[in-house]
């Protein structure tokens, strides 16, 4: 998830690794905190994200409407409303060494459908929350190197919902679902490395680890009668991973007043095939979430221009490439696709210590469709969920500077 800071809100994160231009850096690059002012460096705010996901349904099928029937609408808008908090500071020990710590929710989806969803046995409802605590450090080599790196301890929970492919038997057709949720602590590392090329060009390098979640927790069923380990309300086990990822970022002062920003980001997303969940007691299988993705890139390109000694205005336009390969891979509750960035942004200088930032940013999501194959159990398909998704989101992030 990009929204980390308020600041890089208004370039579309472009150039991100090497823009050091406040304690969000400790999330970025830790190596840029040695571009930071001595003393203490805070940057804390938050982003309002809205996200709309409509589908549109185009000729889903079942094998068998009575004994697998499919749901009844497109399930209303499956976004929503949320609110990214994050909080940063970093402080000169010396003329060289820095210490930093971040917080914020490094990964994150909420997703949830209406009940009659007819998609609803793919999954009508999702919810990854993730909060990374990054104690950090960097050490300025000379004018033109620093270097930097973090230790990674962060908490994931996780739960999902769909529907249960059948309505016959004890099942009751109104409400089937299968309830799973489970929550780890997992631990990384980040490094960074800032090179001062010439007094007007800077190039960022930053690298952040792939974390691995051994989530527990239980499953839920409505439906327990027929007696399978399938249907049953037991404790679960299953292991997350979240990608690694690292950006090549570039700034560039043009004149006295502008800066060009720019980044090419690689996350290795295909560590995320599949999500295999297993009766923590026995160990034997129970379910699976298949999601096949593959590694992707973002590229993004953006700008500061310095209005006056009050305002510095912000911009930038960004490429993301979605990690789902093909329709068949494309879930209900994570209907990704490419994305066009386009941002605007500002910073207003209150003093000489403090600044606070705004910005805004619009996403654009190419139209999507998906064949989704329910099936219940493995290897016996049931339904197939085909139809288009509408997505976007828009964000407002602030975040207020302060140094002393």
């Amino acid at each position: 998830m990009q929204n980390q800071t308020g600041s890089g809100n208004g370039n579309a994160f472009a150039g991100a690794a090497a823009a050091a231009e406040d304690a969000g850096t400790v999330m970025w690059n830790p190596a840029g905190m040695t571009y930071l002012p001595k003393g203490h460096n805070i940057a804390m705010g938050g982003t309002i994200l809205h996200r709309s996901i409509k589908f549109s349904n185009n000729g889903s099928t079942t094998v068998d409407s009575t004994t697998f029937p499919l749901g009844t609408t497109d399930g209303g808008d499956a976004g929503g409303t949320s609110l990214i908090p994050f909080g940063y500071w970093a402080y000169s020990v010396s003329d060289k060494l820095w210490l930093g710590m971040g917080i914020s929710p490094t990964f994150g989806n909420v997703s949830e459908y209406d009940f009659s969803f007819i998609g609803r046995n793919a999954g009508f409802y999702a919810n990854i929350e993730q909060i990374n605590f990054n104690p950090s450090v960097a050490y300025k080599v000379n004018d033109m190197i620093s270097l930097g790196g973090g230790v990674n301890v962060a908490y994931n929970a996780t739960h999902f919902k769909q529907g249960l492919a059948f309505a016959s038997g004890p099942a009751i057709a109104g409400n089937n679902q299968l309830d799973l949720e489970g929550d780890d602590w997992a631990f990384g590392y980040n490094l960074g490395l800032m090179l001062q090329v010439t007094p007007t060009t800077r190039i960022g390098l930053s690298y952040r680890s792939e974390l691995e979640f051994n989530l527990q927790g239980d499953q839920r069923t409505t439906v327990t009668g027929f007696g399978s380990p399938l249907l049953a309300n037991v404790e679960i086990e299953a292991v997350l991973k979240t990608p690694a990822n690292a950006s090549l970022a570039l700034s560039q002062k043009v004149g006295d007043r502008l800066e060009v920003l720019a980044d090419f980001t690689w996350t290795n997303w295909s560590v995320i095939n599949s999500i295999q969940i297993k009766n923590k007691v026995t160990g034997g299988n129970l379910s699976a979430l298949s999601y096949n993705f593959q590694d992707t890139w973002r590229i993004g390109l953006g700008g500061n221009y310095q209005l006056n000694e009050t305002w510095k205005l912000k911009f930038g336009v960004a490429y993301d490439k979605s990690p789902v390969k093909s329709a068949a891979d494309r879930t209900m509750t994570l209907p990704d696709s490419d994305r066009t960035w386009l941002s605007i942004g500002a910073r207003y200088q209150l003093s000489k210590a403090a600044s606070i930032d705004m910005g805004y940013t619009h996403i654009f999501f190419a139209n999507a469709d998906t064949a989704r194959v329910v099936e219940f159990p493995a290897g016996a398909p049931r339904q197939v969920i085909r139809g288009d998704f509408k997505t976007s989101v828009d964000s407002l992030g602030m975040q207020l500077n302060y140094n002393f």
